[in-house]
């Protein structure tokens, strides 16, 4: 029994010995047909304050029970939203919370964005402008408009290596990556101006909003340029929202970006932006306390925070009873998950840090941690898969990685974010470990999880980065053999240690070159690990057809590698059915034909089920 079982228990938050997961077809077969269940949320009442809050702590008043939303647009007249989402895979996650709050609150959805009454965009302060959205190696059914990129995000930051290269490229983009991230959403904003200004008197005027990373980071000269925007609402002031909406319809410009120590959006079941789609992302925790010298999310997202663990396991069971087929836990330091919501969840035992890493800040006691939640979350729907990003290294207990090689439903696939090669430079940001515990690590990881694929993170030209510093960055990505990489130039961001403390004294062409050199070493090094997997057999997950043929299918295998194959009929592994085409949500085996640096070819072998693949191996 994982430590703390007896907790979890307790909060009845784990099921007896010998009881029966409950999948996604049970609980539809049990809940009939013809209910179909939706987001929900609690919504505040307008005008809410700091007082409002602390006369309800006071009092000892619960929260409400989330309740059922008005479906979209079932109010006649009621005012359309249209929302943008650009950045990570939280501001993904942040959109579909902002959606529940304002869905609640009697407003509708639209993708018109001539008919909107209200335009919102969930920003992102530090990473590349949206021309990059097809460069991030995300699932195409979780980028609606992905367009900035948060260091600290990793999946999303998955960049194809060759238009890494191009994007990285002086000659062709100018300005720091933080620079045209902001500069994509003044762009937007000054189109959305001369929407304002064409719109018919007889419609209310458009009021538009920024939420977010920099929402929080530019507050005043958001408000006050060129008067462009209504409403700006921090990460931790979505519930806000409907407030500071109602205020910019009187004429007035509205804004809330303070930072909480304790806001999670636990009670709000998000909405999901893309109806039936096979994934889905679920924010188990917000901010961080790391403090690497380079990183803006400390200042942007705040202190570490988690949700409770009974509310993301509703959270995952309602995707589970949507047809959802993979899960992944999202955080901006996600395995230092640290639930304290329960009073016996307080004395349970705290895990330690890998072997050789440590922290900028004293242990902290107590709350169930990220082993217990991955353990819970992977009982809930054997066909569902469940990965989890953004980690740091340092939180890699034993009994994390027993329970990846254990459960057959959790990816084998580990994200291990190294940022440099070199010991000097590590201090430098401030990451906590040295090359060498970094190496125990992955020996350690590849020894627990048989097959397992890595990826990572690298910065090219931080702050007194020497060519000798460099190469061991090169030597490590070669040495470790990452099937994916997120390559990036360093690039300074204010309020951070490195802003302050160090000089970004790396000149540009000298991290052009760096860059380009760590991307052919990645590009190698994938390939050759990629190519290893020609005449095997890869269980991949269907999410649609393929982008370049409408006559082949995409998906992902368990590593997350891009897979395509011919859309052909196919029998049933189980030989239970008719043989026919594969559909976005089913499993396919597939035998690898073919494979570069970023994606495998294969044929179809048969239509399958996770458990029975898992099964036969």
């Amino acid at each position: 029994m994982l430590p703390g079982a007896r907790a979890l228990r307790a909060a009845g938050l784990l099921r007896p010995p010998g009881a029966v997961p409950r999948t996604g077809v049970a609980r539809r077969a049990r809940r009939g047909s013809g209910q179909r269940p939706v987001g929900r949320g609690f919504a505040l009442p307008a005008g809410p304050d700091l007082r409002h809050f602390l006369r309800a702590a006071a009092a000892g008043q619960p929260r409400p029970s989330p309740e059922l939303p008005p479906e979209p647009g079932s109010a006649p007249g009621a005012p359309k939203v249209y929302l943008e989402t650009y950045g990570c895979q939280m501001n993904v996650s942040d959109t579909e919370i902002v959606w529940a709050i304002l869905q609640k609150n009697g407003y509708a959805r639209t993708k018109e964005l001539e008919e909107a009454d209200v335009v919102l965009l969930v920003t992102c302060s530090v990473r590349v402008p949206c021309s990059t959205a097809k460069a991030l190696f995300l699932p195409r059914s979780l980028v609606p408009k992905v367009s900035l990129q948060c260091r600290c995000s990793p999946l999303a930051k998955k960049v194809l290596a060759d238009k890494t290269e191009a994007r990285h490229n002086p000659r062709t983009t100018k300005g720091t990556p933080r620079e045209k991230a902001e500069q994509a959403i003044w762009n937007r904003l000054q189109h959305l101006k001369a929407l304002k200004a064409r719109r018919p008197r007889a419609r209310a005027p458009l009021r538009v909003g920024i939420l977010g990373c920099m929402a929080e980071r530019l507050k005043e000269e958001i408000l006050h340029r060129e008067k462009l925007v209504d409403v700006v609402a921090g990460p931790d002031a979505y519930r806000d929202l409907p407030r500071l909406l109602a205020v910019a319809e009187s004429g007035q410009q509205a804004a809330n970006v303070l930072l909480s120590l304790d806001e999670t959006y636990a009670d709000i079941l998000p909405v999901q932006t893309s109806a039936g789609g096979t994934t889905a992302f679920v924010s188990i925790m917000r901010g961080c306390d790391n403090m690497c010298s380079y990183c803006i999310v400390p200042f942007t997202r705040g202190r570490e925070r988690s949700r409770p663990i009974a509310s993301i396991l509703q959270e995952v069971r309602m995707l589970s009873d949507q047809g959802v087929k993979e899960v992944t836990l999202l955080g901006q330091n996600v395995n230092s998950f640290r639930d304290l919501s329960e009073v016996q969840f307080q004395s349970v035992a705290a895990p330690g840090l890998s072997r050789g890493f440590r922290t900028v800040y004293k242990a902290k006691a107590g709350g169930l941690r990220f082993s217990h939640l991955l353990d819970q979350v992977s009982r809930i729907d054997p066909e569902m898969r469940i990965r989890f990003t953004s980690p740091h290294p340092k939180d890699f207990p034993d009994e994390v990685l027993q329970l990846i090689q254990e459960r057959h439903n959790i990816c084998k696939q580990l994200h291990l974010p190294a940022q440099s090669g070199s010991t000097r430079i590590l201090e430098a940001m401030r990451r906590g470990y040295t090359r060498e515990a970094y190496l125990e690590l992955v020996h350690h990881v590849r020894d627990s999880i048989p097959g397992v694929s890595l990826s990572s993170d690298f910065i090219a030209g931080f702050c007194g980065e020497t060519e000798e510093d460099h190469l061991q960055t090169v030597s490590l990505l070669r040495e470790v053999r990452y099937s994916i990489g997120f390559l990036f130039a360093y690039s300074m961001r204010q309020k951070t240690r490195a802003h302050h403390r160090l000089q970004d004294d790396v000149p540009a062409d000298v991290k052009k070159r760096r860059l380009e050199q760590l991307i052919a070493a990645f590009r190698e090094e994938a390939a050759r690990a990629n190519a290893a997997l020609v005449g095997q057999a890869q269980l991949v997950l269907v999410e649609g057809p393929s982008k370049r043929s409408a006559s082949e299918l995409c998906g992902r295998n368990d590593g997350n590698i891009k897979v395509i194959f011919p859309d052909t009929e196919l029998e049933d592994a189980a030989k239970c059915g008719a043989p026919g085409r594969a559909q976005p949500g089913d499993y396919v085996m597939v035998k690898v034909t073919s494979a570069s640096s970023q994606t495998l070819r294969g044929v179809p072998l048969c239509r399958t089920t996770l458990s029975r693949a898992a099964a036969s191996h």
